[in-house]
């Protein structure tokens, strides 16, 4: 066990993050992970099947007396997002994830940490080894390709569970119940784009935007953090008045994470790169004037480039277009909810631009709770794209899931926290898409809360999970399990 996580409680749940950590596990590369929990099923005589896309359901059988108790199903997703920081070595198809302690914090060395959603994985690989607990029927549903269209959930088949009670364990707040999440969609815009030689005395020079802290584009989207590609075209947009030509234009990672780095290659008369220095050092100045309080270590740079080969710059008409088009679309929090005080309704991403030898690609994502404004915002975001002369096409649309207070699980775990804490628990709704407003689309009359420990900063090399919640929520988590009749 990494020394990381030496001593930590409960014992059983950290001795499964450790092994999960060593398995890569990046959207769409979960066999590894898919065959780990049924290796491990098979050697505690458990039954388990999965299905062709590697969901996976374990079931477990209950304990003495509580075979009349209804089935609960919990689940949580095996894949992670693959982020890491620049200067990190790290390969996410072969390399363990290594696990860093702080305090009353583990992190990785310079990459997410996967704890979104290996906690909920662990969990329940403990609960499945556990003998001694008290519980009726458990089924343990892990599910796959949640961080890059949710395709393991949209997939299910009807029949694949038995229960129609369902803990999802995707939260990140201990001591919250949540009963509501956003759907959302992603708004692709494509620009088929020509480039020409550059000419004249032409100096490359790259600008990069680095020290942003990112995040997750639902949960942290109210946060005021700063978007890299945004504040990559301030800058390209001042730079237009010393005549810079734009050669490659790469930021982003994931349609989920808020941009935390941009890169850009300039050409620029080589007169004026001086000038374009001082330009660009306004800008650094400006944007860390305005995000001073969220972005600390934001830097915008220019840097010259050794190379003296002309290479292909984006023809003139195109760059305008595209810059304005960026410039256009809207990012950050869009609404708030009228009903549930704190929670962003509506929001939107500008996530990934990515350049290709004959495109340019921006992806962007839209959330709400409500149907409707996924549709008018996107439609907006849409035609933005189109009036800058993009392609404009939709992917990874989920549903939202809506609260319902009336819940009997609700109820069950409302009176488990209440044993335990002798208070009543939050009741929340996310701004995030969890995998409960699928499944209840594709299990009709499920019956649904999620919870979890406290994480912060997912889907960026920030992210943490805090040791001492851990222990609190599998205590909490175990409590429901025996509440439930």
């Amino acid at each position: 066990m990494p020394e990381a996580i030496e001593g930590l409680k409960p014992e059983l749940v950290w001795k499964h993050f450790a092994e999960i950590s060593r398995i890569p596990r990046g959207s769409k590369n979960e066999a590894a992970v898919s065959k780990h929990v049924l290796d491990a099923a098979k050697k505690l005589g458990l039954q388990a099947k999965a299905d062709k896309l590697g969901n996976v359901v374990v079931r477990k059988p209950p304990s003495a007396g509580r075979l009349n108790v209804r089935s609960v199903a919990l689940q949580g997703h095996l894949d992670m997002v693959c982020e890491k920081n620049k200067d990190t070595v790290h390969d996410f198809l072969k390399d363990p994830i290594e696990i860093v302690r702080k305090g009353n914090v583990l992190m990785a060395n310079g990459t997410t940490l996967g704890a979104d959603n290996g906690i909920a994985v662990a969990t329940s690989l403990a609960i499945m080894e556990d003998r001694s607990l008290e519980h009726g029927p458990v089924e343990l549903l892990f599910t796959v390709d949640e961080e890059t269209g949710l395709t393991g959930a949209h997939n299910l088949s009807a029949d694949f569970l038995e229960s129609r009670t369902l803990l999802n364990l995707d939260s990140e707040q201990e001591g919250a119940l949540y009963v509501g999440c956003s759907g959302g969609r992603d708004t692709i815009g494509t620009w088929k784009v020509r480039f020409d030689e550059a000419t004249g005395s032409m100096t490359p020079v790259q600008v990069r935007v680095s020290g942003l802290k990112g995040g997750h584009s639902g949960l942290d989207i109210d946060k005021g953090r700063g978007n890299a590609i945004k504040i990559m075209n301030r800058a390209l947009l001042a730079l237009e008045a010393v005549g810079a030509r734009l050669a490659f234009f790469d930021g982003g990672n994931k349609h989920n994470a808020i941009p935390r780095e941009c890169e850009t290659v300039l050409w620029i008369p080589s007169k004026q790169v001086a000038e374009a220095g001082k330009m660009v050092d306004d800008v650094n100045a400006t944007v860390k004037s305005e995000l001073a309080g969220v972005e600390p270590d934001l830097r915008v740079a220019l840097a010259r480039m050794n190379s003296r080969k002309k290479c292909k710059v984006l023809r003139r008409s195109e760059q305008v277009r595209l810059l304005k088009t960026i410039a256009a679309l809207p990012h950050g929090v869009i609404k708030m909810s009228a009903d549930i005080p704190g929670l962003v309704e509506t929001s939107t991403n500008v996530a990934v631009i990515k350049t290709a030898k004959d495109a340019i690609k921006i992806a962007t994502s839209q959330r709400s709770s409500v149907a409707s404004e996924i549709n008018d915002l996107s439609r907006s975001v849409s035609s933005i794209f189109e009036l800058g002369g993009a392609r404009v096409e939709h992917a990874d649309a989920y549903p939202g899931w809506k609260p319902d207070l009336a819940s009997p699980i609700l109820g069950v775990a409302k009176s488990a926290f209440r044993a335990l804490y002798g208070k009543d628990p939050e009741v929340k709704a996310i701004h995030a898409g969890l995998e409960c407003g699928i499944i209840g689309e594709r299990i009709p009359g499920m019956d649904m809360v999620s919870l979890g420990p406290t994480l912060e900063a997912v889907h960026s090399p920030d992210e943490k999970i805090f040791i001492d919640t851990v222990e609190r929520f599998w205590n909490f988590l175990l409590e429901i399990l025996k509440g439930v009749r």
